[in-house]
């Protein structure tokens, strides 16, 4: 007889699953102590690093759907962390870009989401660790549906 919990657990999707909502979990703590949320620390990450873009941009990037994405910019953008601007006096085209509080902000979490990669990633030492991330990247980046 097949024991569906080994063969659960020898299922890579549900592994990594199982792995991120814990991650996520122990952030969420963590960040709220900082005063922002996951989804706004996703948007304040993606921000950081890849500078305005559009919502649907920031969708893709942040893994959060379009909607709720727009109420969590729309709570960023009244406590003053993010802009959104017509591009190039296009009224069509918002881009969504990071105030200086936002990057306060940003600087103020982030030692909280590296504290939680360590904690996640302690079981493996540090080439192990490099490992994993080539090894996560190959597959990342041949499942992406988009260019970014």
């Amino acid at each position: 007889m097949i024991d569906r919990a080994e063969e659960l657990e020898a299922f890579a999707p549900y592994l990594m699953n199982r792995i991120m909502a814990r991650y996520n979990k122990g952030v969420e703590a963590g960040l709220k102590e900082a005063g922002v949320s996951v989804a706004q620390m996703r948007a304040l990450v993606v921000l950081t690093e890849s500078g305005p873009c559009t919502i649907n941009e920031l969708s893709v990037l942040t893994v959060i759907k379009q909607s709720t994405l727009s109420r969590t910019l729309d709570t960023m953008e009244a406590a003053g962390l993010v802009v959104r601007e017509a591009r190039d006096g296009d009224s069509r085209v918002r881009l969504i870009r990071l105030t200086d509080a936002g990057h306060s902000a940003y600087l103020a979490a982030w030692p909280t989401m590296l504290g939680m990669r360590d904690t996640m990633l302690s079981a493996l030492d540090p080439d192990e660790q490099a490992v994993l991330t080539q090894m996560l990247l190959r597959i990342f980046y041949d499942i992406r549906h988009h260019d970014f």
